[in-house]
Formats: structure tokens, sequence, C-alpha cells
């Protein structure tokens, strides 16, 4: 097991009250979720990919869901400027094909991460409401509600990943 669940280390999510709080609150979450099924494994651990028909790995997600914060709450809601780290037109994948077991690659991912979590936080803080909006060249106009709400969907899909992921490195399993 991870942890027990009496040990829980994640934030505990309010069941009720203002709904961007709710929501970032289970965003914050699985966040600390994905950090969870990371912890405590080396560089050769978090790059391994244990599951023989697919090229997902724990380094792999955490790369892909840095990307994946910089476009929401930076590119597309804050409106800036800005490309991804690992992703690129030519190499939609290169998050996970690029994932190798290195320390620098391994810091790197991390700190990219915890720089668009920390930046998606503060805008959040500071939005007004739920009803902000920007602009996604997929979808068009955008709020801070969707993207939140499709956010929680995004982590709770990985996470389901870093479970099988995890469990196929250590045999770690649990919430």
């Amino acid at each position: 097991m991870f942890v027990e669940e009496r040990a829980d280390p994640r934030i505990h999510v309010p069941t009720g009250g203002e709904e961007k709080a709710m929501l970032a609150a289970f965003l914050r979450w699985h966040r600390q979720t994905l950090r969870l099924k990371c912890a405590d494994l080396d560089p050769r651990a978090l790059a391994q990919r244990p599951v023989s028909f697919s090229g997902l790995s724990l380094l792999g997600l955490v790369r892909h869901l840095a990307d994946v914060e910089r476009r929401w709450f930076r590119r597309d809601l804050a409106g800036q400027a800005v490309e991804p780290y690992f992703a690129s037109e030519d190499h939609r994948d290169a998050a996970f094909d690029n994932a190798a077991p290195d320390a620098e690659m391994v810091a790197e991912a991390w700190r990219r991460w915890q720089e668009e979590v920390d930046f998606a936080d503060r805008f959040v803080a500071e939005a007004e409401n739920l009803e902000v909006t920007g602009e996604d060249s997929w979808r068009g106009t955008i709020s801070l509600r969707w993207v939140l709400v499709h956010m929680v969907e995004e982590y709770a899909r990985h996470n389901g990943h870093a479970d099988f992921l995890r469990q196929g490195i250590d045999g770690a399993v649990g919430l």
C-alpha cells in the first residue's frame, strides 16, 4: 500500500461550499495523488514502461501533465504565447516517448510541472469567478469552470494509468 487511509497526506476536499474552491480542491487532490504514485522511485523506475504494449511511464505522465497544465492555464486562459515543454506539433507524444531514466530529466519534469501547477493555482485564486474565459484553438471560447472540470478528468484518467504503472514497477497499490 502507498499509505494507510488514516495517514493519507492529501488534502481533504470539501463536500460543500463555493464551487471554485471545491473544483480547485479536487484538482489539488489529484495532483497530490500523482506525486504519491511517483513517491520514492528512482529515475530508472520512473522511466520504466511496465506495460509491454504501452509507451506510458510515470515520468512520461509528469512531463505530459506539465504540458497540459501549461496549455490550459497559461496559454488558453491567461493568453500567454507559450509552447509546450515536451511535446511538439511534429511529435505530440514526445513527453512519453522521450522520457528516459536520467536524474536531470526527472528533476526538470518535476520542476516544470510544479511551475505550471503554481501558475495555475495563482490564476484560479485571482480569477474573479468561474466564468473567466480564454481561447482554445480546438474548442474556441472556454471558461475557467470548463478547464477545472477538464483538469480533474485529465488527472483522474492519468492517475488510473499511474495506479497500473506503479503496481507494475514495485507492486505498490492503494489510494
